[in-house]
């Protein structure tokens, strides 16, 4: 299942191809930092949402042909390598303002496989089934390569979604259900409004994109029209949801798994990676934190604390 060039065009059109000063600014920094390595560069979040690169931390994904080149280190390297992608904390100055930006570091060939159907886990197609735009492709090419990862992104993310799903659904409930499902598979703070946020924010294009993606789909999809617009009835073999479910139950466990080794791998990999936590921790839960100076320096010695009693609080979900 490939998405047809009509998917890959509207995506591209209904995301930001125009960008402000402050993210083309990091955009220079992190092409100088990694000189030669990057293929292209994404652009997500809630910045996005918001329109302001100066409200939080700019998320951004930087997409490299090679984790060697891109380091010049054996390390880092193999840390990505093995377990994509790399994180790291950027920050500049603009006209006297602080930009600050957390940025993944991912391979196009991990990027194209961790959008597929054969990728399990949601990590990858889970987040790039929502918006995002593409701040920097090195040519043609590869960003029309880079926009069909994107669209095969929302084909693995339904057709993961949907058979966990009731089977008679409009696009918000579609979208915000699915999306609670991979927010639930990660370690995430993340409260359950987010995702009705996300949709509300979106609501055109995912209105356009449930429309047209319906068609490409291996279920049998009979639209429907009530009161509050298009209704989608999916008719999926019972066979297939028993094994869809099972599918997110893996998911939920092998998650939490994943999600605390990447914390463990950010220590070593993300300056300030403690300080980052927290100021995440508290931004997504109001719940203020207290972290010692032992623990910013050596989190993996003395952070286990901390954690266990956020778990205990519920932060974790």
């Amino acid at each position: 299942m490939h998405p047809t060039q009509q998917l890959t065009d509207l995506l591209a059109q209904s995301t930001p191809r125009t960008f402000s000063k402050e993210l083309l600014a990091l955009r220079d920094a992190l092409l100088q930092q990694y000189s030669g390595a990057v293929d292209a560069m994404l652009f997500y979040g809630s910045c996005l949402r918001s329109g302001d690169a100066l409200d939080g931390l700019v998320d951004l994904y930087l997409v490299v042909d090679d984790y060697r080149k891109a380091y010049r280190k054996s390390l880092p390297a193999l840390f990505n390598r093995l377990l994509p992608p790399n994180i790291y904390y950027l920050e500049i100055e603009v006209d006297g303002n602080k930009v600050r930006s957390k940025y993944a570091v991912v391979s196009l060939q991990d990027l194209e496989h961790g959008t597929s159907l054969n990728w399990f886990h949601s990590y990858l197609w889970g987040r790039f089934a929502q918006p995002c735009g593409l701040l920097y492709g090195r040519d043609e090419e590869i960003s029309r390569r880079v926009q069909v990862m994107l669209a095969q992104a929302v084909l693995t993310f339904l057709t993961r979604a949907l058979p966990a799903l009731p089977e008679r659904l409009d696009s918000a409930a579609i979208w915000q259900q699915g999306l609670a499902l991979s927010y639930r598979a990660e370690l995430r703070v993340e409260k359950p409004e987010r995702a009705i946020l996300l949709y509300e924010s979106w609501e055109d294009h995912y209105l356009a994109l449930t429309s047209l993606v319906m068609d490409e789909l291996p279920f049998e999809v009979n639209r429907e029209q009530d009161s509050s617009g298009p209704l989608y009835h999916i008719r999926i073999p019972p066979r297939t949801r028993r094994l869809g479910r099972l599918g997110w139950l893996l998911r939920r466990f092998q998650g939490k798994f994943v999600s605390l080794v990447r914390l463990i791998k950010a220590a070593f990999t993300f300056q300030g990676g403690a300080d980052y936590l927290i100021w995440k921790l508290e931004r997504h839960t109001g719940i203020p934190i207290e972290a010692t100076p032992k623990m910013r320096r050596h989190p993996l010695i003395y952070g286990w604390g901390l954690m266990w009693r956020l778990y205990r609080r519920g932060v974790f979900r």
